[in-house]
């Protein structure tokens, strides 16, 4: 049970425009946005950041998805796992690839650039950081600065985010564990606080 609750999307008369992008988009409005709009100005900034970070640049949107997923999965935030899950496959990620996220360094399915790229989310979400010297070598093979700076932001966004709602226990939305238990159930994946 989240320890504060969504309110409705149409308290901020301002916010209603975004709400209705992401419930266009997504097929619902996250109750993590929902519950920030307490704050509106934190909620909008939260909304700006994450359009920069995830929608714009040269990395693929899949791939930061993927990104997203398994440095959630590092930190162990389900409630964005199941998020991440879904984006991914709106995104294009293949079944297959969102299944086997976590198998990256040894799966078939992915490049030796998604690997790298993976590899940094992976060390970057663990505490302590594990990122080293060494990952950021292979990374410069596959990516340039401003790309490894929109890869470090696509798992920085969610450093914000899975301690957010794993601190909230924000309530997961049907859609998204439907597609994380149909995604993600088999490689162990459930709702735990967020269902």
């Amino acid at each position: 049970m989240a320890h504060l609750e969504p309110l409705s999307k149409s308290l901020h008369s301002e916010l209603e425009p975004k709400f209705d992008h992401y419930q266009k988009t997504r097929g619902f409005i996250p109750n993590s946005i929902l519950t920030m709009q307490r704050r509106p100005e934190i909620s909008k900034a939260f909304m700006q950041l994450n359009q920069v970070i995830l929608y714009e640049g040269t990395v693929s949107e899949e791939l930061k998805m993927l990104i997203s997923l398994i440095s959630s999965q590092a930190s162990g935030c389900r409630y964005c796992q199941a998020h991440m899950a879904n984006l991914s496959r709106i995104y294009k990620a293949s079944k297959e690839k969102i299944e086997s996220v976590w198998e990256f360094q040894t799966s078939p399915l992915f490049s030796e650039a998604e690997r790298a790229a993976l590899n940094v989310a992976f060390k970057g979400a663990l505490i302590p950081n594990m990122a080293a010297t060494e990952d950021f070598d292979e990374l410069k093979k596959h990516f340039s600065e401003s790309e490894i700076v929109e890869i470090v932001a696509s798992l920085a966004l969610f450093g914000y985010l899975n301690r957010w709602n794993d601190t909230m226990a924000t309530d997961l939305e049907d859609y998204p564990k439907e597609v994380a238990q149909e995604l993600i159930g088999s490689k162990g994946w459930n709702p735990g606080k967020h269902g």
